[in-house]
C-alpha cells in the first residue's frame, strides 16, 4: 500500500480531479489483497475503534450526519466492511467499541477471581473455612479407680497406639486398633500407681510407685525388666529421652536412669523445694523442664545436676509442661489453682515471651452464658487452675485442660492464642491428658473416673482429613 499521501481530499471537490484520484485510491484500498487471518474477522485497521454500536450523545458530543456523501460511503466501506450500519446504535452504553461487548463486574477485574460468574461482593482471597473440631467426645472408656489426685500422671499413648491407665495398684493397657484390654501388673494391697510413661519407641513402659520404686515392664510380653530404687516418697512423674528415664516424686529430687547401666540411677538432680509433679524432655532430648509444687519451672541440659534456667513467675503448682515440635527452645508451663496462667518462654534466650490468664478467659464466658439465661449465676476465676498442655506436632496449636467448674478442655491457636474450640464433658477436673501418636486425637482422664476421646487436630497431610481412630463410631466400655 502506498502511504506517500496520507490527507485525503475534501468531500466537497469530488468532482475535481483531485476527486477522481482520491476516489481511485480508495477504490485501491478496498480491492488491494490484504492477508486475513483464517481464524478471526479483522473489523478494524491499526486498532481503529469500531464505532457502529457508539452513543456519542451520551459525552455531548455533536453528531454530523456525513453518510450520505460518496467519500465517506466509500470510507465507511474501506474501514468498517460492506455491511456496516449507516447510522449509529442508539441502544449501546459504550462510546467506543470494538468487536464484541463483554458485560463485566469491576470485580472480575479483580486476578483473584477465575471463574465466569462473578459474584457480587468483592473476594479478594479465598477464604478457608474453618475448621470444625466435634464438641463431643467419639469415645468414652470407664476407669474405675481412677484417682482425683492433681500430682500424679496416670495416662500415657504409646508411639505403638496403645494407651496405658493407672487405676488403684494396677496398669492396664487398652490397644486403639483393637480395643483390646490388657491388664499389665499389679502392685498388691500395699501399694498403688503414681505415673505411667512409655518409652519413645518400643514396648517400654515405666512405673512409678507409691513407695518410690521406679518399675520398668515390657508391654508386648507383660514381663517386669527391673525394679529401679532411689526416691524416698512417691514417684509422680517420669519422661524419656531414648534409653534415659528421669523420675520426680515428693522427696523434691529428680533422678537420672540409664536402664542399660546396672546403677539404679546416673545422677541426682536437686533444685526444687517441694513435691515434683510435672517433667518433659524437649524434643531435641538436649533440656529437661520440670515443674514443682514450690511453684517453680526448672531447666536442666543433658549434663547438669543444677539448673541452668530458673522461672519463678508462676504463683502456683506447675504441673502442665509442654515443648513446641515447631520452634527449638519454645516451652510452656501451666500454673495451678492460685495462678491459672499459660506462659511462653524462650529457653534459647532466656526470655518470658507472654502469658495468658486463662481465668480471665473463662470470667468472660461465665458471665455472658449468665446473661443468655443459663443456670450459671457466678463466674470465679480463681478456680481455673491448669492442669496439662500438650502441642500438637502437626499445626500450630496446642490443648490446655482445667480443673473446677466447667471442667474445660480448650484448643488454642499460637502465637495468637485464641480459642478453637472448649470441650466440655468431665464432671470433675481434667487431670489427665494424653495425645495419640498420629496427632489428632486425645484422650483425656478425670476423677469422675471416665477416659474421653476427642478429635481435635488435623492430620499432618491434609487438615480436612479425619484420623482412623476418630472414625469409629460412638462407644461407651470398660477399660477393666
Amino acid at each position: 500500500m502506498d502511504h506517500s499521501n496520507t490527507v485525503p481530499p475534501s468531500p466537497s471537490s469530488s468532482s475535481s480531479p483531485s476527486s477522481s484520484f482520491s476516489s481511485h485510491r480508495v477504490e485501491r484500498m478496498i480491492n488491494s489483497n490484504h492477508y486475513k487471518s483464517p481464524s478471526r474477522t479483522i473489523c478494524s485497521d491499526r486498532f481503529i475503534p469500531y464505532r457502529s454500536a457508539s452513543k456519542f450523545s451520551l459525552f455531548d458530543i455533536p453528531a454530523t450526519d456525513n453518510t450520505s456523501t460518496p467519500y465517506s460511503s466509500l470510507l465507511r466501506t474501506a474501514l468498517f466492511g460492506p455491511d456496516a450500519p449507516l447510522t449509529p446504535d442508539k441502544t449501546s452504553h459504550n462510546i467506543f467499541r470494538y468487536k464484541t461487548e463483554t458485560r463485566q463486574s469491576m470485580h472480575s477485574l479483580s486476578p483473584f477471581i477465575h471463574n465466569d460468574d462473578v459474584v457480587s461482593t468483592v473476594n479478594h482471597t479465598p477464604v478457608k473455612p474453618p475448621r470444625k473440631i466435634p464438641r463431643s467426645p467419639y469415645k468414652v472408656l470407664d476407669a474405675p479407680a481412677l484417682q482425683d489426685d492433681f500430682y500424679l500422671n496416670l495416662v500415657d499413648w504409646s508411639s505403638l497406639n496403645v494407651l496405658a491407665v493407672g487405676l488403684g495398684n494396677c496398669v492396664y493397657l487398652w490397644n486403639a486398633c483393637s480395643s483390646k484390654v490388657t491388664k499389665l501388673c499389679d502392685l498388691g494391697n500395699d501399694d498403688c500407681v503414681c505415673s505411667v510413661g512409655w518409652a519413645q519407641r518400643g514396648t517400654l513402659l515405666a512405673v512409678g510407685t507409691n513407695s518410690g520404686q521406679v518399675q520398668i515392664w515390657d508391654a508386648s510380653q507383660c514381663k517386669m525388666i527391673r525394679t529401679m530404687e532411689g526416691h524416698r516418697l512417691r514417684v509422680g512423674a517420669l519422661a524419656w529421652s531414648s534409653s534415659l528415664l528421669s523420675s520426680g516424686g515428693k522427696d523434691k529430687n529428680i533422678y537420672q536412669r540409664d536402664i542399660r547401666a546396672q546403677d539404679d540411677f546416673v545422677s541426682k538432680l536437686s533444685g526444687h523445694k517441694s513435691e515434683v509433679c510435672g517433667l518433659k524432655w524437649s524434643y531435641d532430648n538436649r533440656e529437661l523442664a520440670s515443674g514443682g509444687n514450690d511453684n517453680r519451672l526448672l531447666v536442666w541440659n543433658q549434663h547438669s545436676t543444677q539448673p541452668v534456667l530458673k522461672y519463678c513467675e508462676h504463683t502456683a503448682a506447675v504441673k502442665a509442661i509442654a515443648w513446641s515440635p515447631h520452634v527449638h527452645g519454645l516451652l510452656a508451663s501451666g500454673g495451678g489453682t492460685a495462678d491459672r496462667c499459660i506462659r511462653f518462654w524462650n529457653t534459647t534466650t532466656n526470655s518470658h515471651l507472654s502469658c495468658m490468664d486463662t481465668g480471665s478467659q473463662v470470667k468472660v464466658f461465665l458471665e455472658t452464658q449468665t446473661m443468655n439465661g443459663s443456670q450459671v449465676t457466678k463466674s470465679n476465676p480463681t478456680l481455673w487452675k491448669v492442669c496439662n498442655l500438650a502441642w500438637s506436632k502437626n499445626v500450630n496449636e496446642l490443648v490446655s485442660t482445667h480443673g473446677y467448674s466447667q471442667n474445660q478442655i480448650i484448643v488454642w491457636r499460637y502465637p495468637t492464642m485464641s480459642k478453637l474450640a472448649t470441650l466440655t464433658g468431665h464432671t470433675y477436673r481434667v487431670l489427665y491428658l494424653a495425645i495419640s501418636p498420629d496427632g489428632q486425637t486425645i484422650v483425656t482422664g478425670a476423677g469422675d473416673e471416665t477416659l474421653r476421646f476427642w478429635n481435635v487436630f488435623p492430620s499432618l497431610k491434609s487438615q480436612n482429613t479425619e484420623s482412623e481412630i476418630g472414625a469409629l463410631s460412638f462407644g461407651r466400655t470398660i477399660i477393666r
